[in-house]
C-alpha cells in the first residue's frame, strides 16, 4: 500500500540510509579505473592550482586580434596580437608559427617564463627597453609568468 505522495507506508523519502560520502568514494575509485586522469593533465591542473596561492597578480587581457581586430585584405595568416594589462604593466605579444615576440612597458628589466602544459616552463630574456622574443613557439594552452620590479604577474591562460 502507499501513501498520497506514492512511497509505501513505512518508508518515506528521508527514512532510508544513504551515505552520500560513500556513494562519492565509490564513484571516484570507478572513475580511476574506467577513465584515468593522463598525468600530464593532472600536473598542468597541479602547477595551475599551485599559482592560485601566490601573490601573483593576474594580467588582464585587454586585446586579442582573434577577437578585436578587423580583418585586413591580402593577410592569409596574420600574427596573434594579444596585451595583457596588470595596474601600470603592460605586456604585448605577438604569437607566429615561428614564435614569441613581445616587450613589456614600461620598458624594463624582467624575468618571463612561457607555462605550457606538462612542459617545464621556458624561460625569456627581456632585454633593456624590456623586448623579449622566442623561437618556440606555444602549442596548446600557454600563459606567461612575469617577475618584475619585486612582484609576481601571470596572464590567463591562452590556446595557442
Amino acid at each position: 500500500m502507499t501513501d498520497d505522495d506514492g512511497f509505501p507506508d513505512d518508508e518515506g523519502p528521508g527514512d532510508a540510509e544513504f551515505d552520500a560520502d560513500l556513494l562519492e568514494e565509490e564513484l571516484r575509485q570507478a572513475a580511476a579505473v574506467l577513465d584515468p586522469l593522463p598525468a600530464g593533465l593532472l600536473q598542468l591542473a597541479m602547477d595551475a592550482y599551485a599559482l592560485h596561492d601566490l601573490d601573483a597578480r593576474i594580467a588582464e587581457l585587454t586585446f586579442d586580434s582573434l577577437v578585436d581586430a578587423i580583418p585586413v585584405r591580402g593577410v592569409d595568416d596574420p600574427p596573434r596580437m594579444l596585451t595583457f594589462r596588470a595596474g601600470e604593466l603592460t605586456v604585448d605579444v605577438e604569437v607566429t608559427d615561428d614564435g614569441l615576440l613581445g616587450q613589456v612597458l614600461p620598458p624594463q628589466s624582467a624575468h618571463i617564463e612561457v607555462l605550457g602544459g606538462p612542459a617545464a616552463a621556458h624561460p625569456l630574456t627581456v632585454d633593456g627597453m624590456g623586448r623579449f622574443t622566442t623561437a618556440t613557439p606555444p602549442s596548446g594552452p600557454f600563459a606567461l609568468r612575469l617577475r618584475a620590479g619585486g612582484e609576481v604577474i601571470v596572464t590567463e591562460w591562452l590556446r595557442a
